[in-house]
């Protein structure tokens, strides 16, 4: 029990010197919120809709939003499997730029270990994205780590690590190879019965060869809700 409270304490100070990057890296600050809803379809299906929102500093507020649609199939215990398609229109001074359309596909295993009381789970995520009026596909691969430890009743301590590699180039994915990395140190904990709220700062770094690399610094929320 020592141990736990001295890892609660020092590990938030740990990751954010982790990701506080180099010096010459561009900052910029962001806020992004999420909603998301699983309804459960009998047996081992379920069906996720989330929509997040997010704004940004530099990028004059409202930038992106992303509407993920995935159908979920339990292959076992601790085992998932989703298929399903994202919709990504982007901004620019509250006028779409560009949509970006893609598809996923994704496996999660929960329960992993068990690491100094808290549970750790993975997941690997692929996607195929196309932007309108601009060939070619981009193909990436995003690896996810998570780790949550319980504080007290139903409320976790969450940390994260996802990093995006890309797997080819094309006229809007510029580079192939290690591209960006998000690490999260959140709270979770329920609003009611089967809603649950998660708040905390999540670090993306982007990794710009030849250019200069930047971090973007998130304040995130979100709520999921099943049914």
């Amino acid at each position: 029990m020592k141990f736990r409270g001295t890892f609660v304490r020092a590990f938030p100070a740990l990751a954010l010197a982790a990701c506080s990057g180099t010096a010459w890296a561009r900052d910029d600050g962001q806020l992004w919120t999420g909603g998301a809803a699983t309804v459960n379809l009998g047996d081992r299906w379920r069906l996720t809709g989330e929509v997040i929102a997010r704004f940004s500093d530099n990028r004059g507020g409202l930038y992106e939003i992303e509407a993920p649609t995935l159908l979920n199939f339990r292959l076992a215990k601790d085992v998932s499997l989703a298929a399903g398609y994202v919709h990504n229109p982007q901004f620019t001074d509250g006028d779409v730029t560009t949509v970006e359309r893609r598809a996923r596909e994704q496996i999660t295993v929960d329960n992993i270990a068990r690491v100094a009381g808290g549970k750790l789970s993975a997941r690997l995520r692929l996607e195929q994205g196309w932007r309108d009026n601009v060939d070619g596909t981009g193909w990436r691969v995003r690896p996810y780590l998570k780790y949550s430890l319980p504080l007290q009743g139903k409320t976790s301590l969450v940390l994260s690590n996802e990093t995006f590699l890309n797997l080819n180039t094309t006229a809007f994915q510029g580079q192939d190879g290690l591209d960006r990395m998000r690490n999260l140190i959140a709270i979770n904990t329920p609003l009611a019965k089967d809603v649950t709220i998660e708040a905390g700062y999540l670090n993306q770094y982007g990794f710009v060869r030849g250019g200069e690399d930047n971090r973007d610094h998130i304040a995130s929320i979100s709520v999921s809700a099943s049914f």
